[in-house]
């Protein structure tokens, strides 16, 4: 197997979710996702694999529309005397996928259409070892073989066994999983530790805050985490009072330049979403109290817009316009 895909599968779009984020950011480098997936794999598969040398792969496979509650990094690697493909589909969704499978399927096919693009005619597929990383709060009960989604006549199973295509593929669930039950380097930890926190609402277990794999962070690593954390429900106070309780010097002076600096943009944050309120409701009540009933319409393009500058400007407006629809005209 030629090593790189060539063209990716579908382009990368920013990235804006902080699930997807946390996630890709840490577990795009090889060196944690390996030190996961080794302890994760069947052991006789894991064993056959070279992890020094799986390498990230570009692309994402995943339908366009899941991409706030799906994310997925795709890896080669050497196995045995050939290579193989390792997909992770990083479902951070709260409902469980009955046809999580079939989805699977999907896009372990348009994996093997673009690496087949890439390979001179009659090449024959990389085996891909699928792994769904689910952070729920709770167990999810699907099966985790493909053919258990086909109706086969009672009594016919072995004669249809042949027609009945079949894989399966490996299921980690935070939820199941104890804190110091989760393998890998420091940054996975860490990151798969926070992740389950925001499900489990175990913000400030002592295992999520392990000051000794904390200080072995990246400085960018360690922003994100605490990003993720002050954008969950958190409660502010006692984040800045954990923060303050580290131990570790040099881990809490940067731990305490991040909270103060995060508190600061979420003061100002809320302050300028509560200008952004009272503005819409100064122009709306401005538009009853001249004009009587606003519709709808008019309504929701009002709620839609976000800007205080703007906002201020059509205040204005709303105090001189000669009409309704003369207002609607210098929106």
């Amino acid at each position: 197997m030629r090593r790189g895909f060539g063209v990716a599968a579908m382009p990368e779009n920013p990235i804006h979710h902080p699930h997807d984020k946390l996630f890709k950011v840490g577990f795009s480098l090889p060196e944690n996702a390996a030190a996961f997936l080794r302890e994760e794999l069947p052991a006789p598969v894991a064993q056959a694999v070279d992890w020094s040398r799986l390498r990230l792969e570009p692309g994402s496979f995943i339908d366009s529309h899941l991409r706030l509650s799906t994310s997925d990094l795709l890896f080669s690697a050497p196995l045995g005397d050939g290579n193989c493909l390792v997909y992770i589909l990083f479902e951070h969704q709260t409902r469980e996928d009955s046809m999580l499978a079939l989805r699977l399927l999907r896009y372990m096919v348009r994996i093997w259409e673009t690496w087949q693009r890439s390979q001179p005619a009659g090449a024959r597929l990389p085996t891909i070892l699928p792994v769904v990383l689910a952070h729920d709060s709770k167990p999810w009960k699907l099966s985790r073989e493909f053919a258990s989604l086909f109706e086969v006549p009672v009594g016919h199973e072995s004669d249809m066994a042949p027609f009945v295509p079949d894989f399966c593929f490996q299921l980690i669930e935070l939820a199941t999983r104890r804190f110091e039950g989760i393998p890998g380097t420091p940054t996975g930890v860490v990151i798969l530790r926070t992740m389950k926190a925001e499900r489990s609402g175990d913000w400030f277990a002592e295992l999520v805050w392990d000051e000794a794999l904390m200080i072995q962070l990246p400085d960018d690593i360690l922003d994100l985490v605490f990003r993720y954390m002050f954008r969950a429900d958190i409660d502010k106070e006692r984040f800045r009072s954990r923060v303050n309780s580290i131990l570790a010097v040099e881990l809490k002076t940067k731990a305490m330049t991040l909270a103060d600096q995060l508190l600061a943009e979420g003061l100002e944050k809320g302050i300028e979403k509560g200008i952004e309120k009272g503005l819409r409701k100064g122009i709306q009540t401005a538009l009853e109290v001249r004009f009587g009933d606003v519709p709808e319409d008019l309504s929701l393009a009002i709620k839609e817009i976000y800007e205080v500058v703007r906002l201020e400007r059509l205040l204005r407006v709303a105090i001189d316009a000669a009409s309704l629809d003369d207002f609607r005209l210098r929106i």
